[in-house]
């Protein structure tokens, strides 16, 4: 028995069309104020990641700086513990960096819990199946024989959705 199946072409998504923050604030008076804010924030965000441990920077996001404080936001308490023995050296390297910081606030804000990964939803095609089937008999008693056989009753006790429903 010949195990053949035709091949699809694979046909990319098209890709989305990306802008930068620069050219969205732009587009309006109102936005077009707050660009200096931001890049502002950009530039801070980016030197402080520059001053912190290669473990808390992904986790630690730079808030607004205002009137010399500047606040930082860390994932869990732990992190937050950790910035607050990191203050005095932090709040050096900027000012030395030319940010006229003098105090940090950390405050504490949860990341959103990462998605349940939905459910495996792959299935053997019967075609397919079945050849799997005709290689697990041409095996000698092995390991790779009883799991070949485990992967093809668990597939056939849950097959393949009709293309009709």
């Amino acid at each position: 028995m010949m195990c053949t199946s035709p091949l699809r072409k694979f046909t990319p998504y098209p890709a989305p069309h990306i802008q930068s923050l620069a050219a969205l604030l732009e587009r309006d008076a109102a936005f077009a104020r707050l660009a200096p804010d931001v890049e502002h924030m950009v530039k801070i965000a980016a030197d402080l990641a520059g001053l912190l441990p290669t473990y808390l920077a992904p986790q630690i996001s730079s808030g607004p700086l205002r009137e010399g404080v500047l606040t930082l936001f860390a994932a869990h308490s732990a992190l937050a513990a950790r910035l607050r023995h990191l203050e005095p050296s932090l709040i050096q390297d900027l000012q030395r960096r030319g940010w006229a910081v003098h105090t940090l606030k950390i405050r504490i804000r949860p990341r959103a819990p990462a998605a349940q990964p939905a459910p495996k939803a792959a299935r053997i095609s019967s075609t397919g199946l079945s050849c799997l089937d005709a290689l697990r008999q041409q095996l000698a008693p092995s390991p790779l024989r009883m799991a070949l056989a485990r992967l093809i009753d668990r597939h056939r006790s849950h097959p393949l959705p009709s293309p009709e429903s």
